[in-house]
């Protein structure tokens, strides 16, 4: 049950992407490994986001690793069904510590038997283009799943996911495999464990940089964000890529929005204003800005249809089927037009 309930959800997720971005741009399928176990690291921009983004454009089922606290209570089964694995830190308990070994265990034998799995190697997530610091963890959890499995071929796979915007549906997304990293030989006998992991992670920060629009946190790079836009995204990865890195000056700048555009967003929010004010609701109850997106992408993939589902039916029932049929066409394109309006 739960094996159908993950595959639905992922295809469910994958046509659903087509609708919350504006286009959705995917390069290197080819360098993803079809003879090993993978484990995908990803940059970390959008909270939850980023994992159903990764699982559900990724060709075969993946296994998350993500932190202990989560795990427990009512959303269990879900969690379960998504494939993700807790991961203890110091801050869950020092006794807790211990509970990793048996998780690292089931990661090394998965890995092992060529299946994918995914770790974001950053700190943590962020709503910047850059890249962060990469912590060691997906480094040391293919080293030492190489070296509990010696024979067989694992391979640490750099991802980059790029928004053309953090906040906002309906922006562009630019989703980046680079060159995978084959673990055995890149491994030197003659250096010891740290140093191995530590070279592994120094290859794994520059291949992920390849795959990112602005890999870096350098003084421009306030003026580099503010060319990533609704004009710009409509190049490829690489033109962009290219341009940011050559002649940032020759780019358009985002905009501001007009106090007219502010008014038509207004008046295109009133067919779904319900929802929209629930959306807004929800957010304000989270202090990171980070899970923005997040929550606009789940609202939008659960709540929105099942608002113009049961408001629909009413008016069916009211005043007859072209009423409501009128009413769904108004709410899902005016919900539509404001993002365009929305997004600069």
């Amino acid at each position: 049950m739960k094996g159908i309930f993950y595959f639905l959800i992922k295809h469910l997720l994958r046509y659903y992407n087509r609708i919350y971005f504006r286009n959705i741009e995917v390069y290197g399928y080819e360098n993803i490994p079809e003879d090993g176990g993978v484990l995908f690291s990803p940059n970390h921009q959008g909270a939850f986001l980023d994992p159903l983004i990764i699982g559900s454009m990724t060709p075969k089922k993946i296994t998350s690793l993500t932190r202990s606290d989560v795990f427990g209570g009512p959303f269990q089964w879900f969690l379960d069904a998504f494939q993700m694995l807790p991961v203890y830190r110091i801050r869950n308990g020092y006794s807790n510590l211990k509970k990793n070994d048996q998780i690292f265990a089931q990661c090394y034998e998965l890995l092992s038997k060529g299946k994918y799995m995914m770790m974001f190697s950053e700190g943590g997530h962020h709503d910047e283009y850059f890249l962060q610091r990469l912590s060691k963890g997906s480094s040391r959890l293919v080293f030492q799943a190489q070296k509990h499995y010696p024979n067989k071929k694992i391979y640490l796979q750099p991802v980059g996911i790029n928004y053309g915007h953090h906040r906002q549906p309906r922006c562009s997304l630019h989703l980046v495999f680079g060159k995978p990293i084959e673990i055995n030989p890149s491994l030197n006998p003659k250096l010891t464990e740290a140093e191995n992991i530590n070279n592994l992670r120094e290859i794994l920060q520059e291949r992920m940089r390849d795959c990112l629009w602005i890999p870096d946190h350098s003084e421009h790079y306030g003026e580099l964000k503010n060319k990533v836009n609704r004009q710009t995204t409509q190049m490829s990865f690489y033109e962009l890529k290219d341009a940011l890195h050559k002649n940032p000056s020759g780019l358009p700048t985002r905009k501001n929005h007009s106090k007219i555009v502010s008014v038509l967003a207004i008046l295109l929010s009133i067919p779904n204003i319900f929802p929209l004010w629930i959306t807004r609701k929800v957010i304000s109850k989270f202090e990171d800005v980070v899970f923005v997106s997040s929550l606009k992408y789940a609202m939008g993939v659960f709540f929105f249809p099942l608002w113009w589902f049961c408001s629909g039916l009413a008016l069916a029932y009211l005043f007859g089927n072209p009423v409501m049929t009128w009413y769904l066409l108004i709410c899902i394109f005016s919900l539509f037009i404001r993002q365009r309006f929305l997004l600069l």
